[in-house]
């Protein structure tokens, strides 16, 4: 009985031994597919590269946006921090694209530091002189904030602001 015990356990190590070989083999080789050892879509041993050399073609480098593209991106953010209606907006969208177009202009022209100070202030004077003409009081100087402040900080200011009244409507 003890023969037979220490027979039976000969034959499964060897089992084992033979299992685990088979696996290993198959791994190295790709599992023997169709197309010959390793195969992986027809290139034999492992994946090769073609000896042609490729030419490196250099990175497009990204167009910048235009005045349009900047503030027609932007738009929707400040439309919802000023809560601004489908006039004001238009108002608001046609100033910016116009006084942008400009600042991006004077980008290019590459001015002294002091030269190039002195345009944009005179850009910006001009630009808030035609949107307090087209925008209400109360819109002409939350964008004004906004712009000082920032969209983001804008957005949060305005959501305390709803929270607070719908606490003081519940009271």
């Amino acid at each position: 009985m003890k023969k037979v015990l220490k027979h039976s356990g000969l034959n499964v190590m060897t089992l084992l031994v033979a299992l685990f070989g088979t696996t290993a083999i198959y791994a190295q080789y790709g599992y023997g597919s169709q197309y010959g050892y390793g195969s992986r879509g027809g290139y034999g041993y492992g994946s090769q590269r073609s000896s042609i050399p490729q030419a490196q073609t250099p990175a497009e480098e990204p167009k910048p946006k235009t005045a349009e593209e900047l503030v027609d991106g932007e738009m929707p953010r400040i439309t919802e921090a000023l809560e601004l209606n489908e006039f004001e907006q238009a108002v608001l969208s046609s100033v910016l694209k116009k006084y942008v177009q400009e600042r991006i202009e004077a980008q290019i022209l590459k001015l002294p530091p002091e030269k190039m100070a002195e345009v944009y202030e005179n850009i910006t004077k001009r630009q808030d002189e035609e949107l307090k003409a087209g925008l209400p009081l109360e819109k002409y100087e939350a964008f004004v904030a906004l712009q000082k402040d920032g969209v983001s900080k804008t957005l949060k200011k305005n959501k305390k602001k709803k929270k607070e009244k719908r606490k003081k409507s519940k009271n």
